[in-house]
């Protein structure tokens, strides 16, 4: 039997039966299938939230976005990142937690920039951020607290969320939140549940990825739902 490789994975299993002119077997096709959709998250990472920028600094307005929905996003990545480099995980398990927290501080500094009524607490929270993240990604704290943090953050991801969707049902407008942005964070909360389940990931993990799905699966309905509609000028 020939061995056929390609970036750590093995397709001889697939291989050897099209070969045959056979079909190959399920057990053979569903774990690569989900190594290859796994490789594919890490590199849309790269590039999900550049819609999202590029509508921001075209039209110089952030109407309809929420900021508090932004600054939990980016805690949440920043707390899933901390641990994953604490815990020594492989780069690969966890690559897309970089691209996607560099994009959503960038995000978030356009969203602030624009703003006009940040007001002091804005100024606290950034200076706290600053003053806790780089602790956390040094993996400069106790393992208890680590795993505490960890165990949040499917919650701060859910409720970071809940802002954004109840803006979009005041408004009855999805204001400048991108389209494209969302249909790639939707599409990669299903094939990261897919990839969990096929990897026996823990039932947390896979509890997270619902609820991942459930949230962005409300927003990104919202945005077929109000597409068109203006939200009403405002302050963000």
């Amino acid at each position: 039997m020939s061995q056929f490789e390609l970036w750590g994975m093995n397709f001889t299993c697939m291989v050897d039966p099209l070969m045959l002119y056979e079909i190959p077997p399920k057990d053979c096709v569903l774990p690569l299938l989900s190594k290859i959709l796994g490789y594919c998250i890490v590199a849309a990472s790269g590039i999900v939230k550049l819609p999202q920028i590029l509508i921001i600094m075209k039209s110089r307005s952030i109407k309809g976005l929420s900021k508090t929905s932004f600054e939990m996003e980016v805690v949440g990545f920043t707390i899933a990142l901390s641990y994953c480099i604490y815990k020594r995980i492989p780069f690969s398990a966890y690559g897309e937690l970089v691209f996607l927290l560099l994009q959503g501080i960038f995000l978030l500094l356009l969203i602030y920039y624009h703003s006009t009524n940040l007001g002091p607490a804005t100024l606290v929270k950034t200076a706290l951020y600053c003053a806790l993240a780089p602790t956390l990604l040094a993996g400069n704290v106790s393992e208890n607290v680590m795993e505490t943090l960890y165990a949040s953050q499917h919650a701060i991801f859910f409720l970071s969320r809940i802002p954004q969707i109840y803006d979009n049902f005041v408004n009855k407008s999805t204001g400048q939140l991108s389209f494209l942005t969302n249909f790639m964070v939707f599409g990669g909360c299903i094939v990261r549940l897919f990839t969990s389940i096929q990897e026996n990931a823990p039932s947390s993990m896979i509890l997270g990825s619902c609820l991942g799905l459930l949230t962005n699966g409300t927003v990104f309905t919202q945005l077929l739902m109000y597409r068109g509609q203006q939200v009403k000028d405002k302050t963000a």
